[in-house]
C-alpha cells in the first residue's frame, strides 16, 4: 500500500546548519517519491526547522505552523529543531502540529510520518538531550554554485546565555574519512564552493583524536571543489596554523565570521566566554598582517545583563578601532534554564534597541569602509544570480559583485576589476 501523502513543503529557520540539516530531509523524502513543492503552496506535509536562539525566533516558528495550516488546513505539520527539542509540549499544543521531533529523532521524521501513526493525538518524539550522541551528516543542494557541508553539531561550551547545548547537545562530528565522502558527493555536482558549518566547527574531531586543521587539510585536497568558506569559529579555537593555512591555500578563502559578543572584558567573563578582548584582537591582527584584504564578520550582542554605559561604549569604541569589515548585531534575548537570567541588572528594551542601532550604524559604515578599499582591485568573483543582463556574485573575500554578462556564466568564476561602489554593492569590469 502506497504512502497516502504526496507533496511535502519544508520551511527552514535560522542558522546555516538548519538549511543542511533540511536539504538532507528533502533529499530523504524525494528518494521516497515525494514531490517537494514551496511552503505556501498546498501540500501534504509540512516540515518546519525550527531555531530557538530567541523568543523571537520561537515566533517565528509559531507563525510558520499557522501560515502552513491556512494553505492546506487537512495537511500534516511536523515542527522539527532547536524549538521542537527545548519546547515540545508548548508546540503540542498548537493546533494541527501532528509530530514533534527533538535532536535525537528529527532525521527520523520520514519513518515516522510513513508509519501511519498520524492519527489524532500529537505525536512528541524527545528525549534527554544528553542523550544524543549520534553525528547526522548533512549538506544543502539548494543552491547551485554553493553547498552548506555540516561538519560539527552540539556544542561542549557553557555560555551563561545560550541554550544551544540544551537544544543540540554536547559537541560531535564525523571523522575526517567520513566528512571526505559527503565532500565528494558535493564534488560529484556542479557546486563550487562549500561553506563549513556547525555549532562549534573549531571542535571538530575530539572522539577522533583529529582536529579542525586537520579536516581543512585534506578538504583542500578534494578534487571538483574550487572553494571553501569557514562559516564561523571560536576566537580560542582560531589557531595561527589555521590562519597560515587559509592565506596558503588556493581553496580556503580569506574570509572569516568570529564571533565576539562584547568588547568588556567584565561582560565576556559573565556570559563565560572562553578568551579575553585582547586575544580577539591578536587573532584580527594576525589575519590582517598576512591576509590585508581578508573579510571579517564580528557576532555582538547587545543588552546583556548587566551591560553599563561604560561597559557598551568601550565595546563601540573598540569595535571602531579594529580593522573588522562587518557586525552581527543580536539584541540579547533572554532564554529559560540559563543562568543569565540570574544576572541583574536587567536592560530596558529602549536601551538595547538604542545600542543595537549604534552598532547597526556602526557595522554599515566597516562594510562601505572594506568594500571601498576593493576598489580598483581584481577579485575572482563566482556568479551566483543572473537578471535582465546583469550577473551579480561574491568574490574570493566575500565583496558582492556585479558586472555586465550572460546568463550561462552562472556558477562561473570570473576575473573581475572592481570599478565603483553603488547601492551596498560593487560595479565590476571584466577584464578584456
Amino acid at each position: 500500500m502506497g504512502s497516502p501523502y504526496k507533496k511535502v513543503a519544508f520551511q527552514t529557520l535560522g542558522c546555516k546548519l538548519n538549511f543542511a540539516e533540511t536539504s538532507t530531509l528533502v533529499r530523504d523524502f524525494s528518494s521516497h517519491g515525494y514531490a517537494q513543492v514551496g511552503i505556501d503552496n498546498p501540500a501534504d506535509i509540512y516540515v518546519i526547522n525550527t531555531c530557538s536562539v530567541t523568543e523571537n525566533a520561537n515566533k517565528k516558528a509559531r507563525k510558520a505552523v499557522r501560515r502552513a495550516l491556512r494553505n492546506s488546513p487537512q495537511a500534516k505539520v511536523a515542527v522539527i529543531g532547536c524549538y521542537a527539542q527545548l519546547n515540545p509540549e508548548e508546540i503540542a499544543d498548537m493546533p494541527g502540529v501532528s509530530i514533534v521531533a527533538g535532536a535525537e529523532y528529527k532525521f527520523n521524521l520520514f519513518e515516522k510520518i510513513e508509519s501511519n501513526e498520524l492519527r489524532g493525538q500529537t505525536i512528541i518524539l524527545s528525549s534527554e538531550i544528553d542523550s544524543v550522541v549520534k553525528f547526522n551528516p548533512s549538506y544543502s543542494m539548494g543552491e547551485r554554485t554553493r553547498s552548506f557541508l555540516k561538519v560539527q553539531d552540539g556544542c561542549d561550551y557553557t555560555c551563561s546565555f545560550c541554550t544551544i547545548p540544551l537544544a543540540r547537545g554536547k559537541s560531535r562530528s564525523a571523522n575526517i574519512a567520513d566528512t571526505l565522502i559527503q565532500a565528494r558527493e558535493i564534488a560529484e555536482t556542479e557546486i563550487k564552493e562549500i561553506v563549513l558549518t556547525g555549532v562549534n566547527v573549531g571542535d571538530f574531531g575530539k572522539k577522533y583524536k583529529e582536529s579542525f586543521f586537520d579536516l581543512i587539510q585534506e578538504l583542500d585536497k578534494v578534487e571538483g571543489i574550487e572553494r571553501y568558506r569557514i562559516s564561523s569559529i571560536e576566537p580560542n579555537l582560531l589557531t595561527d596554523e589555521i590562519i597560515y593555512f587559509t592565506a596558503n591555500s588556493e581553496k580556503f578563502l580569506p574570509h572569516f565570521h568570529i564571533p565576539l559578543q562584547s568588547g568588556s572584558d567584565q561582560i565576556l567573563k559573565a556570559m563565560r566566554r572562553r578568551y579575553n578582548f585582547d586575544l580577539f584582537v591578536r587573532r584580527i591582527n594576525k589575519i590582517k598582517s598576512i591576509m590585508p584584504d581578508a573579510c571579517i564578520g564580528v557576532d555582538v550582542i547587545v543588552g546583556f545583563p548587566g551591560e553599563s554605559e561604560d561597559n557598551f561604549q568601550e565595546t563601540s569604541e573598540l569595535l571602531n578601532q579594529l580593522d573588522v569589515s562587518y557586525l552581527h548585531v543580536f539584541s540579547y534575548s533572554q532564554r529559560d534554564n540559563t543562568d543569565a537570567v540570574k544576572i541583574k541588572p536587567k536592560i530596558s528594551q529602549q536601551t538595547i534597541a538604542e545600542r543595537g542601532k549604534i552598532l547597526h550604524r556602526l557595522s554599515m559604515k566597516k562594510k562601505r569602509q572594506f568594500y571601498e578599499k576593493n576598489i580598483g582591485k581584481i577579485r575572482q568573483v563566482l556568479f551566483e544570480t543572473y537578471e535582465e543582463g546583469i550577473l551579480s556574485g561574491h568574490s574570493e573575500n566575500y565583496v558582492p559583485v556585479s558586472i555586465k554578462g550572460n546568463e550561462d556564466e552562472v556558477n562561473q568564476i570570473i576575473p573581475v576589476k572592481l570599478v565603483r561602489l553603488e547601492d551596498g554593492e560593487i560595479l565590476g569590469k571584466r577584464l578584456e
